[in-house]
């Protein structure tokens, strides 16, 4: 049985797990075991990157938080090595992140688990998020998307403009 001391410092951790994962828009959950200190490291430039928190867990403690968040669902996944990957703002980059990581890390890195909106998640439905574009991308392909008929007419205009013979570059020459 542990002190009083020792037990008050896990609680506070727990409360702390609890509103993490309470404020969290989504969190991955990772096995981790075998990844060098180079490949962590990268791991976590992307992770502050992305406005993603990263850490290292133990199991006991995250379970508690999950059980106090309605993930009990979780406790299956909670064994080995564990970090989690929480993001308060975007739904999808702890997903693209920690998949992108576990194609890299063929084998040393492996996704448990997650959860969304405080809801489980099953390992498809973070996959298919995963494959989501960021979320600038995303707004770079809509713009381009509504320019491509502009740009289109702008095209056309030109050729016909020097079709008839006036030269496109030089302005028409206007009447004094």
């Amino acid at each position: 049985m542990p002190n009083a001391k020792v037990l008050s410092e896990k609680q506070a951790i727990v409360a702390q797990l609890t509103e993490k994962v309470q404020k969290a828009a989504a969190g991955v959950i990772v096995d981790y075991k075998g990844i060098t200190v180079e490949e962590d490291t990268a791991l976590r430039k992307a992770c502050r990157e992305n406005e993603i928190d990263y850490a290292v867990v133990k199991n006991t403690l995250l379970r508690f938080a999950f059980n106090n968040n309605g993930l009990g669902e979780l406790d299956g996944v909670l064994n080995g090595t564990t970090s989690l990957a929480l993001c308060d703002s975007d739904v999808i980059a702890p997903a693209r992140v920690m998949s992108e990581y576990a194609k890299k890390l063929n084998g040393k890195f492996e996704i448990k688990g997650g959860f969304m909106e405080g809801k489980v998640i099953d390992l498809a439905t973070i996959e298919s998020l995963a494959s989501i574009p960021a979320l600038p991308v995303l707004q770079a392909q809509v713009l381009g998307t509504m320019l491509a008929p502009i740009t289109g007419l702008a095209v056309v205009l030109k050729q016909i403009a020097e079709k008839m013979g006036a030269p496109a570059d030089e302005a028409a020459p206007v009447a004094e």
